[in-house]
């Protein structure tokens, strides 16, 4: 061991002895997220005020930028983690950033839960869960039946429609694509559309232009941030026949909205279906039949 190494060491440990003299009052709730997910699912609970830290991808809503680092998702700095004195962490699985805190969790006396949304459902559900966790179970229950019931409403406007073709496009160059998404595909499914990819067995397969453009969809979804358009994607595509681009039918979409799964994925989801619907339309409106 190097001797900046033992010091490390001796630092953290020296840490732990005085963590559980200087720990917080009972029942108070002192919660660390190490997935951005976590905090706006905390936020929806009526919890956020809860939080004394996070990772440096936690950006939503705008009181979480304020919250101490961590880490970056992957390295977390466990010094750090002490000094805030945590009673809860929650994590993503699988995630490396909440496996290496484990073992510290268990010294702290803090409680570990993890968060990973396999479906819309589960959305509000987690909402449900984090609201009992940090005895806010009134809020929680509000904000996830609120949820609830605008996932019923994309069912009941959208189930019965005719299905539409879907290729979301993650990166450019190389190009990528959303495919074994559960979380994802079950957005899609609200919309009565189908990822042309769900069938691959990675969640963000690398794919060739040609594969695109023999599959067809009806409906490009590019991932940007806030405030860009479609006119890049819809120039390139065009050049390259795609008839999705030629006609139009290209929906930008926020990728922290849309790929995280927390509360915002409802309001991605609700404007995707729209973009759904209208490519639906074009293709009644052109005499093409949409996929059965």
């Amino acid at each position: 061991m190097t001797a900046s190494g033992s010091t490390a060491r001796l630092i953290l440990a020296a840490a732990l002895a005085i963590a559980p003299a200087c720990g917080p009052l009972a029942g108070e709730h002192r919660v660390i997220t190490l997935a951005p997910h976590a905090t706006e699912l905390i936020h929806a609970a009526g919890a956020g005020h809860t939080l004394v830290g996070t990772v440096s991808s936690s950006d939503y809503p705008e009181s979480a930028r304020q919250l101490p680092r961590v880490g970056d998702g992957i390295l977390l700095n466990q010094e750090r983690i002490i000094t805030l004195k945590p009673t809860v962490l929650v994590g993503w699985l699988p995630s490396t950033a909440a496996r290496q805190v484990e073992p510290l969790a268990r010294r702290l006396g803090a409680r570990l839960t993890y968060s990973r949304p396999l479906s819309m459902r589960d959305i509000p559900a987690e909402v449900r869960r984090l609201g009992q966790l940090l005895g806010t179970e009134r809020q929680a229950a509000r904000s996830a039946g609120e949820l609830d019931a605008r996932i019923d409403e994309l069912e009941r406007r959208y189930a019965s429609l005719s299905p539409v073709k879907i290729f979301i496009e993650v990166g450019e160059r190389p190009l990528y694509t959303i495919g074994d998404d559960p979380l994802l595909n079950d957005a899609l499914r609200l919309c009565s559309a189908v990822n042309v990819y769900a069938a691959t067995d990675l969640p963000a397969p690398r794919v060739p232009v040609e594969s695109v453009l023999v599959n067809q969809p009806e409906l490009i979804v590019v991932s940007q941030r806030t405030g860009s358009d479609a006119s890049d994607a819809r120039h390139r595509w065009s050049q390259l026949g795609l008839t999705a681009a030629l006609t139009g039918h290209i929906h930008v979409a926020d990728p922290d909205a849309l790929y995280r799964p927390g509360p915002r994925l409802i309001e991605a989801t609700e404007a995707l279906c729209e973009a759904v619907d209208a490519a639906r339309s074009g293709l009644k409106q052109s005499g093409d039949t949409p996929i059965k």
